[in-house]
């Protein structure tokens, strides 16, 4: 759960808020559906984007904790009387909470998390936890190595120790992301090669990411062909990962370059 999340448990605990969610979009708007801000009687968690927008539900969320009725759900055309000039249309859903919500909102908001699983603590991955763990990703880390994992982790992410480590593969959550970058090629090749067997059966793991140069997946490339795997199989591996362009190999730089990958991967269902 990311700590904006956390952050308004902790506060619904003690004193009630307004939901208030973006449920649906149409044209240009300042943030997605899905997207929701808490507020509460001095207090804010969270955005919808800001601008008038975001005042006038601020307005209408406090009118409803001091016990003004007003509409569940409103819709809202932005242009030149919000003074916002997206031109396009946002509805948003007005939803009074109280202590006794904390436990159903924390699996509710729990539930929009993506799954990804990151094999590999190294330098790259302890990069890459840092950055996903503030996005909307629910993260599984995993090596064969013991003691390799920090003492101190964000919210959202379990560690997994998995000897060997591509056994780990059949117990994903469906639809994860994974991310492949171990401290060897050989345990890349079995983890990846594992990857794909679970797509034969099960084709849910809309990303399969593998770390490295160009002349490492040609060799990958050869060898899984050699196991059996067809061109269309192996098409479903984005390596190297990273948006293109960003060729830095600093292990921040490359963190960053692949959550944004994940991002658009989620968003347009293509690496």
């Amino acid at each position: 759960m990311s700590d904006q999340t956390e952050l308004f448990l902790q506060q619904l605990a003690h004193a009630p808020a307004v939901l208030v969610q973006v449920t649906a979009t149409q044209g240009s708007v300042p943030r997605e559906a899905g997207t929701w801000m808490a507020v509460f009687a001095d207090t804010l968690v969270g955005t919808i984007g800001g601008g008038h927008l975001e005042y006038q539900a601020i307005a209408s969320a406090r009118a409803r904790l001091q016990g003004v009725s007003g509409v569940a759900e409103s819709r809202i055309v932005l242009g030149p009387s919000l003074g916002q000039c997206c031109g396009g249309v946002v509805r948003l859903r007005f939803e009074s909470v109280a202590p006794a919500d904390v436990p159903a909102l924390r699996l509710r908001l729990h539930t929009h998390l993506q799954p990804v699983a990151l094999f590999g603590g190294g330098h790259v991955g302890h990069a890459l936890i840092q950055v996903l763990a503030r996005l909307p990703f629910a993260l599984t880390w995993i090596d064969s190595r013991d003691g390799i994992f920090p003492d101190t982790l964000p919210d959202r992410v379990a560690c997994e120790h998995s000897e060997p480590v591509q056994g780990a593969v059949r117990s994903l959550a469906p639809q994860s992301r994974v991310l492949i970058m171990s401290f060897s090629h050989a345990e890349d090749l079995d983890i990846l090669a594992e990857c794909l067997k679970r797509q034969r059966v099960q084709a849910d793991l809309p990303y399969i990411g593998l770390i490295g140069s160009k002349t490492k997946w040609a060799t990958f490339r050869h060898r899984l062909q050699a196991r059996g795997y067809s061109d269309e199989e192996l098409a479903q591996v984005t390596c190297p990962i990273g948006l293109p362009g960003i060729n830095s190999k600093e292990p921040e730089v490359i963190a960053v370059a692949v959550a944004a990958q994940l991002l658009l991967q989620a968003s347009t269902g293509k690496p």
